[in-house]
């Protein structure tokens, strides 16, 4: 019962956040019922180029394949620089993903397109070295507070390196390691709005067209969706993350 409560605020966000994305994704009129009062002027009340779960599968593809190699390189170097023979790379590590975070995304685009083409390609790359980050800075710092008398109580039965990092070390550090896989999807959901500038799609594209066209509603219809993509998506990592936790206790 204790444990219903606990899970309770989550499930009832996600579902509250989930029911809203699908209703203002589906239903056309919405936008025009909402805003008609405070924007008696507009011409256009939804976006018309691309439907909005296009827009949204679009925005998805960027998110899912950037936070993809962003978990993959940022917990592998995390792992790399904890390890004996890799804690000498931790400082330089470090200033390498902290340029990445500093960097504006937007310089990152402009750097990517003349050598990657217009699309997908440069914001994924723009996403993956922005998300980076957080993850390497919380797998370091989750590995590093295993304490070093169960690394050598997990090898003195008989556990190679590998399986003591496998089967000790990552779960002990896996609710650090979760907190910053959290805040780079969260971060990257926003950011990938920016995607929509050199014709990646996504949420973005209402924004850019809205500024474009001084069109307010297409606006608040990319950030709206974009707001409610991100407080689903880390609202379903929590639940992920609880359920983890039960897991191993």
């Amino acid at each position: 019962m204790t444990e219903m409560r606990s899970r309770l605020p989550r499930i009832v966000m996600l579902a509250t956040a989930l029911a809203a994305f699908v209703l203002l994704a589906s239903w056309k009129g919405v936008w025009e019922w909402l805003f008609s009062s405070l924007y008696p002027n507009q011409v256009n009340y939804l976006y018309p180029r691309v439907g909005l779960w296009i827009l949204t599968w679009q925005h998805g593809l960027l998110v899912s394949v950037s936070s993809g190699l962003s978990i993959l390189v940022g917990m592998g170097l995390g792992v790399l620089v904890t390890r004996s023979f890799g804690r000498d790379f931790l400082p330089a590590v470090n200033s390498l993903v902290s340029i990445g975070q500093t960097f504006p995304p937007v310089a990152v685009l402009a750097l990517a397109v003349p050598s990657v083409g217009f699309g997908a390609k440069p914001a994924i790359i723009a996403l993956f070295l922005y998300g980076l980050l957080p993850i390497l800075r919380n797998t370091v710092s989750g590995l590093q507070t295993v304490a070093p008398a169960v690394r050598e109580a997990a090898m003195g039965m008989g556990m190679t390196e590998l399986q003591a990092l496998w089967r000790v070390e990552l779960p002990l550090a896996s609710k650090v390691i979760m907190a910053g896989i959290k805040t780079s999807v969260v971060i990257n959901i926003g950011t990938a709005t920016i995607g929509a500038t050199i014709g990646a799609g996504g949420l973005g594209a209402p924004i850019i067209t809205g500024l474009a066209s001084d069109n307010t509603v297409f606006i608040l219809q990319g950030s709206l969706l974009a707001a409610l993509f991100a407080v689903i998506a880390d609202a379903a990592l929590d639940i992920v993350e609880y359920r983890f936790g039960l897991e191993k206790q």
